[in-house]
């Protein structure tokens, strides 16, 4: 009977996602929360991320005071001083989230790690919380392109992660999140008719409008991004055509084309100037 019963067992943990290993903690930099569909349900569990980027702070150009201030936090939380969960707005393309890859390869080293959590996860927060409060490195959750739609269940999750469960907050985990729009809920003309107006003529958002705002305001530092001008378009173009081995009079030859490819997408931003340059240096090195 015990016989089979071990058999049995065994024969579920094959549907069962594995717990890293320590060789997998000890060699891995990054994870990624993923689930799994088994007959248990669908079950969370963290995977090793094999290739990280390997984006620099240098390589972010012309986003100096974002940079210096995600530096500055990172580094003390990795020291163990008081740090803030971020907040990255503004224009796509800017440099958000590179800024936070950037931040786990300078801290790497010392002992800092990322997981990246998608949206639709968000609501296994605390999950992800107990799994790596036990562990010795320092921890940031990272979440890409947040918005949420009215009634999203990860909207309630992520605020009792900044702020306001009954828990308190876990000393090695800060939460980074990168969105397009400053406040993460959908704003629609009809919710200024809540606005209340004293008598003195002060102006108090209705309780739509309050609760809209308040997952945003729980992250303490808000860092905002806008597309870059002209001639810092350019200089990033030039940037990362040195860095794939143009000469200065290749890269200077590639500055009228690098206005029209951005004319054509619409947008100036980091990430138009890092396409084009793979484009030309791919045709021109």
């Amino acid at each position: 009977m015990n016989e089979k019963l071990d058999q049995l067992l065994s024969h579920l943990e094959t549907f069962l996602p594995k717990p890293l290993s320590d060789e997998q903690w000890n060699s891995s930099t990054a994870f990624r929360w993923r689930r799994r569909d088994s007959i248990f349900g669908s079950i969370g569990f963290l995977q090793p991320v094999k290739h990280v980027s390997d984006i620099t702070f240098e390589d972010l150009k012309n986003i100096d005071r974002q940079r210096d201030a995600i530096r500055d936090n990172t580094k003390n939380f990795i020291q163990k001083k008081p740090a803030n969960n971020i907040l990255l707005t503004g224009a796509r393309g800017t440099g958000k989230s590179s800024l936070i890859k950037a931040s786990l390869h300078e801290f790497a080293g010392q002992g800092l790690r990322l997981v990246e959590v998608e949206k639709e996860h968000l609501a296994d927060l605390a999950d992800i919380t107990e799994l790596l409060a036990e562990r010795p490195e320092r921890f940031i959750i990272f979440c890409d392109d947040l918005s949420f739609e009215d009634g999203e269940s990860g909207y309630k999750a992520m605020k009792s992660a900044l702020d306001g469960s009954v828990s308190a907050q876990v000393d090695n985990i800060l939460i980074y999140a990168t969105s397009n729009r400053r406040h993460l809920l959908p704003e629609y003309m009809k919710e200024n008719e809540s606005y209340v107006h004293s008598d003195d003529g002060e102006i108090h958002p209705g309780e739509v409008v309050e609760e809209k705002i308040s997952l945003s305001e729980r992250f303490g530092l808000w860092l905002s991004f806008y597309p870059p001008k002209q001639d810092e378009y350019l200089a990033i173009v030039a940037h990362w055509l040195n860095h794939f081995g143009l000469s200065a009079a290749q890269i200077e030859a590639a500055r009228s084309e690098a206005l029209v490819w951005a004319l054509e997408r619409g947008s100036r931003s980091g990430r138009v100037a890092w396409q084009f340059a793979k484009y030309w240096a791919g045709t021109h090195a």
